[in-house]
């Protein structure tokens, strides 16, 4: 860790070269890539930066913020804060929220349970990152609360998770940043909730409100680009009730710069900063905060865990002190020489790229519902989402007759798929999550993603898939009773299925377009196995997939990975297990990363609060924040950072009961030998 100076030593230093002449540098500016600059101040009572006004017990309500037919910009920030945090958080009490973590419980474990508990008040700080196409026009944001303290300057990231907007990680980084008084650099990292109606041509602004393309211009957050040989015009005449997505079709490949999208909000951050509370002279701000004296966290989960990681490779400039991040989604380089084993046996796959583990994921995960070790499964028959036996059973027979599960009987080729998702890197405390996984994440991720990687337009309809408005009941494709544009901003994820009005169709099925789950009594199995064709066959997907592959070099910054071996939507021996080999490998012994595996965690705490989940996994969210005091006391006061590790928890069991410290044991700074996770001669060695 580089040194650190209190603020005011820096400051003298600082006015000392004033008396001499100041080159322009010393006086803070934006960053020359950050456009469409505003701010706004909320006082902590009406209105705040962590819960939009509405106060820990606010956002535990299950009924979202009332909007106007036509929402305003504060209505729309307050139903995004309002979505976002709930999305990364069981918010049940019985789950933890409001006793062990939420806006109302400190750093320390206190505890105020009192109404509106838990508002922060400040400052934020928006713009646009953009290389001066107007076509990235990435969404940064900044908090500055006013708590932030001169004397003790910090930075945290919070790179969205998933494909949400800029608000995505409020709850997974942003909260704990804003209690420690840290400025929190946002950033939707390329892939965030903009969208297209095609058939109304409208578009959403930075702040999510709404214009037609032409009236927005280079302001809006995104307008999509026919493919070549066609028109927005003709392909409308033909699929109408379409809509286009950011991260889908972009056709900019978003993931290759989701780290310099990071460090750019960092870079922000000291703008920020800097324009709230660097020292004056002249009347103008000077750069009082640097790298040299401002402690960098980059932290987030998922999607937004794997852009700090790769912001943290990248790092030429130093920005970056430490890195804390749970369950990222990131795609290791390939070693020859690593070698993972669990419990002393080699483990069958680990270190395969996002798009090839899900499209995998997406053709076996219906048919691998229904084996026998997965009996019981949460949402496995579900109505709502449609993951029907009939269905499942078409889906396996298809598989057998492609060669790709072997087995005679329905049972026996569910069975078997289960087995070849083992084969692939899935542990077995996942076999009850396959289900849930394909009603809710799954397809929409594959098609979002071979979009991506394919450079695709949505005028390209890929392997016969698009986003539409349905009708609820027959999946048909639909004018909405109400077009969702005005509110997507707020209650959008960036990937269908959003606001339960736009969904993934499947325009090839037979008898026409439909909601992929109805199409052709096999979830659409044809496109399906098009996705997967992708992966093997096309040129520009892998060549996007090698573009977004990270090293694992990490400069020897302290790093902390935590991660729930349950995971089933980004596993373990696909991503963290392989990434911390590598990073021992790149860096030896002068490596700083321990790696957190959490037993009976998964990756989406928001399941937590369903039956099914709630007896059987425990909040990831609660490692989390523990990793973070563990690196701030590290960084701060010298404390040795935990050695790697397996966390052994105790599901709440039978009825749920509220969860309590008991199920949840602290990350040991030693741990017992049968729990050390080591790495010797190349090899990784996680205890059963």
């Amino acid at each position: 860790m580089r040194a650190r100076h209190r603020f005011a030593a820096i400051a003298a230093a600082v006015f000392a070269l004033a008396a001499c002449g100041d080159p322009a540098s010393d006086f803070n500016s934006a960053p020359s890539f950050a456009t469409n600059l505003s701010t706004a101040s909320y006082d902590g009572s009406s209105d705040d930066l962590l819960t939009a006004g509405l106060g820990w017990d606010g956002l535990a309500a299950a009924t979202a913020p009332a909007t106007s037919a036509t929402p305003t910009k504060a209505e729309l920030r307050k139903l995004a804060i309002w979505t976002n945090y709930r999305a990364l958080v069981d918010m049940t009490s019985a789950g933890g929220y409001g006793r062990l973590f939420g806006p109302n419980v400190s750093l320390t474990g206190m505890v105020d349970t009192t109404a509106g508990a838990g508002k922060i008040a400040g400052t934020e700080y928006l713009a646009y990152d953009d290389d001066g196409t107007h076509r990235r026009n990435v969404t940064m944001l900044v908090q500055v609360p006013n708590s932030f303290d001169a004397n003790n300057p910090c930075i945290v990231t919070a790179a969205s998770s998933g494909s949400r907007g800029v608000y995505g990680a409020v709850s997974a980084a942003g909260e704990w940043g804003l209690k420690r008084g840290c400025a929190v650099a946002y950033t939707d990292k390329g892939s965030g909730n903009g969208a297209h109606e095609i058939d109304s041509d409208t578009v959403t602004l930075i702040d999510g409100l709404t214009s037609t393309a032409n009236s927005a211009g280079n302001l809006s957050h995104f307008t999509a680009q026919p493919g070549s040989g066609t028109t927005l015009a003709s392909y409308k005449a033909t699929w109408p009730y379409r809509y286009a997505f950011k991260h889908a079709h972009s056709q900019q490949n978003p993931e290759s710069t989701w780290g310099q999208a990071t460090l750019h909000a960092i870079s922000f951050a000291y703008y920020a900063i800097n324009d709230k509370f660097g020292e004056l002279k002249d009347g103008k701000r000077l750069n009082s905060f640097k790298p040299s004296n401002t402690i960098v966290i980059a932290a987030s989960v998922s999607n937004g865990g794997g852009a700090a990681l790769a912001a943290a490779e990248q790092d030429t400039d130093n920005l970056i002190d430490a890195v804390v991040v749970g369950e990222p989604q990131v795609n290791p380089q390939s070693s020859a020489s690593l070698v993972i084993k669990r419990g002393g046996t080699a483990v069958a796959a680990f270190g395969k790229p996002l798009f090839d583990y899900t499209t995998l994921a997406y053709l076996l995960q219906p048919c691998a519902a229904y084996a026998t070790a997965a009996a019981g499964s949460p949402f496995q028959s579900s109505v709502t989402n449609t993951l029907s036996q009939p269905f499942a059973t078409n889906r396996c027979a298809e598989l057998a007759s492609a060669g790709l599960i072997s087995g005679t009987s329905f049972q026996a080729q569910a069975d078997d798929a289960l087995a070849k998702l083992h084969a692939a890197g899935w542990e077995a405390e996942s076999d009850l999550l396959h289900a849930s996984m394909f009603a809710f994440a799954t397809p929409a991720i594959a098609v979002t993603y071979a979009n991506a990687y394919a450079k695709a337009s949505v005028t390209d309809n890929l392997c016969g898939y698009s986003f539409a408005t349905t009708n609820a009941t027959t999946g048909v494709p639909e004018a909405a009773a109400t077009s969702p544009m005005a509110k997507i901003f707020g209650n959008g994820n960036g990937i269908p299925p959003i606001s339960g009005v736009v969904d993934l169709v499947y325009n090839n099925a037979s008898g026409g377009p439909v909601r992929h789950s109805l199409a052709n009594n096999d979830f659409a199995y044809t496109g399906a196995s098009c996705l997967r064709d992708l992966y093997a066959n096309n040129a520009t997907v892998a060549a996007s997939v090698a573009a977004i592959k990270v090293s694992g070099n990490l400069k020897h910054k302290p790093a902390i990975i935590v991660h729930g071996r349950s995971d089933a939507l980004v596993p373990v021996n696909n991503s963290s297990r392989t990434y911390f080999g590598l990073n021992r490998i790149a860096e030896g012994s002068q490596s700083k990363l321990s790696y957190i595996e959490v037993t009976n965690a998964q990756h989406f705490d928001a399941f937590v609060a369903f039956a099914g989940f709630n007896d059987k996994f425990i909040p990831m969210h609660y490692y989390n924040v523990q990793a973070l005091n563990m690196m701030w006391n590290h960084l701060k006061n010298g404390a040795a950072l935990p050695a790697s590790q397996v966390v052994r928890t105790t599901p709440r069991g039978t009825g749920a009961p509220d969860i309590t410290t008991a199920n949840l044991p602290a990350i040991a700074t030693t741990p017992s030998a049968g729990d050390a996770i080591t790495f010797t001669s190349n090899t990784v060695n996680i205890p059963n």
